[in-house]
């Protein structure tokens, strides 16, 4: 059965050379089931393999296909923005590159949105899925801290993969910030949400992209864009640390009034470093928010269109 509203799917591409025709061979043929009105909006982030050459190739071939080229790599998250900025439809798509969100499941996906008449997005919640102990592991601690000290509150288990209507990606562009990334803002809208439990494949080519740098990246890219809970921290530590260095204070002018002063060269100097050390992390705290100030007040943008076909 198709449905009535136009789609428009969404697909950021990093050196993906191996799975781009399977991909739209797979994709293609269930939105074609789905709409007569369709668009597949795929975004090359600055891969450095033929991804970008094979795109053109697939082009040449498929009219509902429509390609961007960023001038160099940006970042998952940038890649996905600008894909969302190039759609034109009533109903959008996003998914990554790799075949571990099927293509298959979009129209239950489609399903539980309308079931809803109150849900903007419906998001894939994973069942199973078929990644590294450590990426699921890091996986769940992201989505655990930031329930716990961002205004970001999501259920566990979501993944990129959903449907979305036109008017939450309306929505987004009324946030120019440069460090908070697309997933998040979604979430921060408020729009209202179904989660539908799927099974997530196994890649279907190459290794992943995401290495633990990046992920921890992305978790201090929520955490420090929508949340005050690290310099509150800091705040905290620093009068608890003041308090007790008064209340030391006047343990060491009682001693000394009373004659009892022993020297302590080596105390002092763990004291010392100790206290440091304190310092140092929270300039390192510090750091980070001017850091995300300097950046917006720059408005560089996150990313560059170099060319669209």
């Amino acid at each position: 059965m198709k449905y009535k509203e136009s789609l428009s799917v969404v697909v950021p591409i990093y050196n993906d050379e191996e799975v781009i025709s399977e991909l739209l061979r797979r994709l293609t043929a269930v939105v074609e089931h789905i709409t007569d009105e369709y668009e597949i909006i795929l975004v090359d982030d600055g891969s450095r393999d033929g991804s970008w050459h094979l795109m053109q190739r697939e082009r040449a071939e498929r009219e509902h296909l429509r390609i961007a080229r960023l001038s160099r790599n940006f970042g998952q998250q940038n890649a996905i923005a600008a894909g969302l900025s190039l759609t034109t439809k009533e109903l959008i798509v996003l998914m990554d590159s790799d075949l571990q969100d099927r293509p298959e499941d979009i129209p239950v996906l489609i399903d539980a949105l309308q079931a809803d008449s109150q849900a903007t997005m419906a998001i894939a919640q994973w069942e199973e899925r078929k990644d590294s102990r450590m990426k699921i592991a890091v996986s769940r601690l992201f989505q655990h801290v930031s329930n716990r000290i961002t205004d970001i509150h999501t259920m566990p288990r979501l993944g990129i993969f959903r449907v979305m209507k036109k008017s939450v990606v309306d929505e987004l562009k009324n946030f120019p910030e440069r460090t908070a990334t697309a997933v998040s803002l979604l979430y921060f809208i408020g729009s209202r949400y179904v989660a539908v439990p799927l099974k997530r494949d196994a890649r279907f080519a190459g290794k992943s992209g995401y290495n633990l740098s990046k992920m921890l990246s992305l978790t201090f890219a929520r955490i420090f864009s929508f949340s005050m809970f690290p310099i509150r921290i800091v705040t905290y530590l620093g009068a608890i640390l003041c308090i007790g260095s008064m209340i030391a204070a006047v343990g060491l002018i009682i001693y000394k009034l009373v004659g009892n002063v022993v020297a302590g060269w080596t105390s002092m100097m763990v004291l010392m470093l100790f206290l440091f050390g304190l310092n140092f992390a929270f300039l390192g705290v510090l750091g980070e928010y001017i850091g995300r100030i300097f950046l917006e007040t720059k408005q560089r943008p996150n990313y560059i269109i170099e060319q669209v076909i």
